[in-house]
This record gives structure tokens, C-alpha cells and sequence, in this order.
């Protein structure tokens, strides 16, 4: 081959490489777009859940009891706003605090059971679209190739949100999980 044949080969290579991390690093965005969205999402889906516990042991602490209704209290304050800034811990305590509801507290509309189950399930949804996003992240930029030449290499990784969160239940189609 002569010389000007491998400078076309070279070429077409660095081309494709080219053209390849261009791709990548598009994709990339895209999936770290992704997870912002759906970590979006899940922050709210925890709020909202945060804020009808809130509600349900202000207008109800007489029918849940004086020690659960400030328990409940607090674990929704600190869910909204973690004093240690550990947020997959402060939404635990609140779950199992859920969770040692019984299904039935006299004193409290259904409804507001109801509301606290559908929360629950939505923030399962949520949280299992959110860590998807984030291992379609993670492994796309763990490849041999994305670490080489260090596409998003100055971004942090996200992190997975891993809670208890009855997820199994509703993955299950069990119906209402709470916690």
C-alpha cells in the first residue's frame, strides 16, 4: 500500500473516532438530562408524600396518638429537610414510620390513607425511573472508551436513591404498599 492510501485509512479512522465520541458525548447529555428530570420528579413525589404526613399528624394527632403524631412530625420535617443532609436515611425513618401505621387508624378518613398508599406507589415509580436513569448513565460513562478520552469526565456521577419504599410491593401489583 502506498502511502497515501494509509493517510486515507488514518484519516477515515480518526473520522469515525471522531464521529463516535461525538455521539457518545451527545448521548451522554442526554441521559444525565434524563436523570435530572427524573430525579425532579422523585423530589417531589418525597415532598408531596413529606407534606401529607405533615398533615395527617397535625389534623389528626388525637386519633393517632400524641408520641405518633409527633414522630411522624418530625420524621416529615426532617424528610424535607435533613439536618445531616442524608436524604435516603431521613425518607427511611419516615417509611418505617409509615409502615407502623396500622391500616386503619380510627379518627382518619380513609381517604387520607388512601393518599399516603398512592404517594407511596408513585414515589416507587418514580424512584425505579430515576435509578434507571442513573445506571443507563453509569454505565455508558464507566465503558473503556467514554473513560479514555474522559467524556463528562468533570461531572459527577449520580447517585442511585436507594430507600425502603415498598418497592417490591408495588412491582408485585399487590396493591396499596405503604412506607
Amino acid at each position: 500500500m502506498t502511502p497515501d492510501v494509509w493517510l486515507v485509512l488514518v484519516a477515515g479512522a480518526v473520522l469515525l473516532l471522531l464521529a463516535w465520541a461525538a455521539w457518545t458525548a451527545t448521548r451522554l447529555r442526554r441521559l444525565e438530562d434524563r436523570a435530572a428530570r427524573a430525579w425532579a420528579v422523585l423530589d417531589g413525589r418525597l415532598h408531596q408524600r413529606a407534606t401529607l404526613v405533615a398533615d395527617l399528624a397535625a389534623d389528626h394527632a388525637t386519633a393517632l396518638g400524641e408520641d405518633r403524631a409527633v414522630r411522624l412530625k418530625t420524621a416529615a420535617h426532617d424528610a424535607r429537610d435533613p439536618l445531616t443532609g442524608d436524604r435516603e436515611l431521613a425518607e427511611n425513618v419516615l417509611g418505617r414510620e409509615l409502615r407502623a401505621l396500622p391500616g386503619e387508624v380510627p379518627g382518619v378518613p380513609p381517604g387520607v390513607l388512601a393518599a399516603l398508599g398512592e404517594a407511596d406507589e408513585r414515589i416507587a415509580l418514580a424512584r425505579r425511573f430515576y435509578n434507571d436513569a442513573v445506571r443507563d448513565t453509569c454505565l455508558l460513562r464507566q465503558g473503556r472508551l467514554p473513560r479514555l478520552l474522559r467524556l463528562h469526565a468533570d461531572r459527577p456521577l449520580p447517585r442511585f436513591f436507594d430507600v425502603e419504599d415498598g418497592l417490591d410491593v408495588v412491582l408485585a401489583g399487590a396493591g396499596t404498599a405503604r412506607g
